[in-house]
């Protein structure tokens, strides 16, 4: 997306080492349920293993050539366990739409890195895409360095039931686009200037860490719903926002944009106002921006735009759980028993 006030359109859009590290994964994931009745088929207990290695000890050197190396699995009957060696990984990287079930995985973002440097369209440009449904990402960085040009995408989701924990994601503009589906973010941390999470996805953000590089009026979301009856929307529960200037909660991509706040701590980086209405004003009418028990300097509700709420006990229990993203259904713990794929086409 552009600067504030620019313009306000765009087109629509990685063994023991790992058992040990899913123990506490699955620990903290006690309480997801493990399958679906469109997937209760797979023994979520097990994954087939690749492993990335650019040292070449591992199945491959590239993290996209691991991808490639599983078969489509539509008939929903295996998960597989990508896991990515410490380094840093200069590539594009797409899940296409007939793997599903792939967990991706670094031992942690601070060594994990995927970056790539490309910009100015919103669909050419991620570093990450997601086209397939029930996929997992933990502990990765994912990067875009094109810098503040234009539009720069880090990750983009845009398939149902995606889950990410403890990744880091950075560009500038438009860094993580939220495209459609339901996703669910844990522990990780965000950063950019200009809608910075945008989409039209409905998505659950917990314990999540978001940084504004934006040196004035910067906004933190753009989220797309463009109707009532669109079951869409960004929640941010128990998250932390920071950052080096000013910036707006959120702005309307879409006219029915919903954006919920609870809980979460706000530095002096909020714009009082809280929120922007993107130039055109009959979108006042129609937004929803909910802030509930937030706290912090930022936080101070007495200059808010008028057409944002302060939410009651009631109106904000809808998105304080994971039912929002009808997460019991689909959310599964991480894997505790692995196995070697049964090809493996070193790179």
């Amino acid at each position: 997306m552009a600067e504030m006030g620019l313009y306000n359109t765009k087109p629509k859009y990685y063994q023991i080492i790992i058992i040990n590290i899913f123990i506490l994964s699955s620990i903290t994931s006690s309480s997801m349920a493990s399958s679906s009745s469109s997937s209760s088929s797979i023994d979520f207990t097990t994954a087939i293993l690749i492993r990335v290695d650019q040292s070449g000890k591992g199945d491959f050197n590239k993290i996209q050539d691991a991808v490639e190396s599983i078969p489509p699995n539509l008939n929903n009957s295996q998960l597989y366990f990508i896991w990515v060696k410490p380094g840093v990984y200069r590539e594009k990287v797409v899940i296409p739409a007939d793997k599903p079930y792939i967990t991706l995985s670094g031992t942690k973002a601070s060594n994990t890195f995927i970056v790539w440097n490309d910009g100015e369209d919103i669909l050419e440009s991620p570093t990450l895409t997601i086209f397939a449904s029930d996929f997992v990402c933990r502990f990765l960085t994912i990067q875009n360095k094109f810098g503040t040009a234009g539009q720069a995408v880090a990750l983009r989701v845009a398939a149902d039931n995606a889950a990410f924990y403890g990744c880091v994601i950075t560009s500038y503009q438009d860094t993580l686009l939220d495209d459609n589906g339901n996703h669910y973010f844990k522990n990780c941390y965000i950063e950019g200037a200009t809608d910075f999470i945008c989409g039209s996805a409905s998505s659950l953000y917990e314990r999540c860490h978001l940084h504004s590089l934006s040196s004035n009026n910067g906004s933190m979301t753009a989220q797309m719903r463009s109707s009532t009856t669109e079951k869409s929307g960004f929640t941010f529960l128990g998250c932390k926002l920071t950052g080096s200037g000013s910036t707006f909660l959120g702005r309307p991509w879409g006219a029915y944009s919903r954006v919920v706040f609870a809980y979460s701590y706000f530095s002096d980086v909020v714009a009082p106002q809280g929120w922007n209405e993107w130039g055109d004003s009959s979108k006042k009418n129609t937004v929803y921006y909910g802030e509930y028990k937030c706290y912090g300097p930022g936080a101070d509700r007495r200059q808010r735009v008028k057409w944002s709420k302060e939410l009651s006990e009631e109106e904000a229990s809808v998105f304080l759980s994971k039912d929002f993203i009808g997460g019991k259904d689909w959310l599964r713990p991480a894997p505790s028993h692995f196995k070697s794929a049964l090809k493996s086409n070193p790179k």
